[in-house]
């Protein structure tokens, strides 16, 4: 089983990236998925949570996730909070959305990936969210899902005037991801 913890802020598409990536595992790769958010009443712009499982059978645990394998984030300000990191430990991975030259410290023995999905979102069209580059990024990076099952979700859960743009940022991310997954250096 695959277990990620996904962080952002309200707004940013932290809970359509688990939903879009469980979709993907489920729908288009033959998978088990879960995908659920945790919030509050918070307001746009207040750190959000989500989750997603991935599994080759039946998963029945339904509790959030407190030991991740993976720890993506969208909003590399939530880096500070302790909540980001925690379960989080030797072996597991982070996915962050951060500039080049951006100095994270996640715990010891933590494989960390930096993609600047902001930049790469706007060099494709401008202004997408980073949502979706993350969650290209995370499948090229793990293998556990195709591209194209995540272009098939893509497809399905967003709006049809921004598909296509999302498309190619999910295709551009997967690509960057499945580089370092086979040999590639890390950025």
């Amino acid at each position: 089983m695959l277990q990620i913890r996904w962080h952002g802020r309200g707004g940013q598409g932290v809970v359509t990236a688990a939903r879009l990536l469980g979709r993907a595992a489920a729908v288009y790769g033959g998978k088990f998925a879960q995908s659920f958010p945790s919030f509050g009443t918070e307001r746009r712009g207040a750190p959000v949570t989500a989750f997603t499982r991935l599994a080759e059978g039946v998963i029945r645990d339904r509790s959030q996730i407190y030991r991740p394998d993976w720890v993506v984030v969208l909003d590399s300000s939530l880096l500070g909070n302790q909540d980001v990191w925690q379960g989080l430990g030797p072996g597991g991975s982070a996915l962050v959305n951060a500039p080049r030259g951006l100095a994270v410290s996640p715990p010891p023995g933590v494989n960390l990936y930096c993609l600047d999905a902001a930049g790469m979102a706007r060099e494709i069209s401008g202004h997408l969210p980073v949502n979706t580059a993350m969650v290209g990024a995370l499948a090229g990076l793990t293998g556990w899902v195709k591209l194209e099952a995540v272009q098939g979700a893509t497809a399905d859960l967003l709006s049809p005037s921004v598909v296509e743009q999302n498309l190619r940022l999910v295709e551009a991310s997967f690509r960057w991801g499945e580089k370092i997954r086979k040999g590639g250096r890390k950025e």
